[in-house]
């Protein structure tokens, strides 16, 4: 790999990748912001996700989640201007938040001094993880920005993501719930698994357990046959991620499955105790 790519990633802190592993890729993450009340945090820099959670379990109010200002965004592409490299910005779903739209803004404020393509994830969390992770490695591959921009084009449609969390409650206040609010109103004592297709939710199964929720999960990452990533999404749940990573091993190698804490804003919007797993089925480059 070059040492210097030629071209610069960005992403937004709903990638909830770790941060060793942006560090290592060059990638350049652009905070969201969480309000609870009138304290505004920058999601992954000011909170974290154990405090996250302590507030939305022991504090009055409900958050609220906001894209970063244009300006964040231009900050960000001004700084790597200064390199000479082009850059692709990579971004949750535009139907789940205007982050997309505010780094567009700022891509055309700035383009007198740098070239910057913004692409649409059409995905979250580590799905929008494991789209930036591959085309980071492309940049230092020495890929360049249209071939970048194609490849997370092509790879978009191929990144599923499934999850289920306690309750839609955190969905449903944070007005993210989609076509998912078919299942309200029948959901006491019910945990709701979701899929994201095509950067919305979409409802799945309404099972009674932990276990069953679980079942779902390692039957859905046996469904595909051809397996490039993979990618394993939580709270704070050990026991569940470990009888994940046992199970899924004989379909894929568990020391090449990606484990993360999804972050504030994810948070706010599954709220606690849920779990997901993510795949990539990969595209040629």
């Amino acid at each position: 790999m070059s040492a210097v790519p030629r071209v610069r990633i960005v992403t937004d802190s709903t990638c909830d990748l770790p941060r060793e592993i942006c560090d290592r890729l060059g990638i350049v993450v652009v905070p969201l912001n969480v309000q609870f009340g009138s304290a505004v945090y920058r999601d992954g820099v000011d909170l974290d996700s154990r405090s996250f959670f302590e507030l939305l379990t022991k504090g009055p109010d409900f958050p609220r989640t906001s894209q970063p200002a244009s300006g964040l965004f231009e900050e960000a592409y001004t700084r790597l201007a200064a390199e000479g490299s082009p850059i692709v910005s990579i971004h949750l779903s535009s139907r789940l938040s205007g982050t997309v739209q505010s780094a567009t803004v700022a891509g055309k404020a700035v383009r007198s001094r740098c070239r910057v393509e913004v692409v649409d994830s059409r995905s979250a969390s580590l799905g929008l993880g494991l789209i930036v992770m591959a085309a980071a490695e492309m940049a230092l591959a020495g890929s360049d920005q249209w071939e970048v921009v194609s490849f997370v084009r092509r790879l978009s449609p191929n990144v599923h993501v499934m999850c289920f969390m306690d309750t839609l409650e955190y969905l449903q206040r944070g007005g993210r719930i989609g076509r998912a609010r078919a299942m309200l109103g029948t959901l006491l004592n019910i945990r709701p698994i979701i899929r994201l297709e095509d950067g919305e939710v979409q409802p799945v199964e309404k099972v009674r357990t932990r276990a069953k929720a679980l079942d779902e999960l390692v039957e859905f990452v046996e469904l595909f046959p051809q397996i490039d990533r993979l990618a394993v999404l939580h709270d704070e749940s050990p026991s569940d991620v470990e009888m994940l990573l046992r199970r899924i091993d004989p379909i894929f190698p568990r020391d090449k499955i990606i484990v993360g804490r999804y972050g504030p804003v994810i948070g706010a919007h599954a709220g606690p105790n849920a779990v997901g797993v993510v795949v990539s089925q990969g595209v040629s480059t």
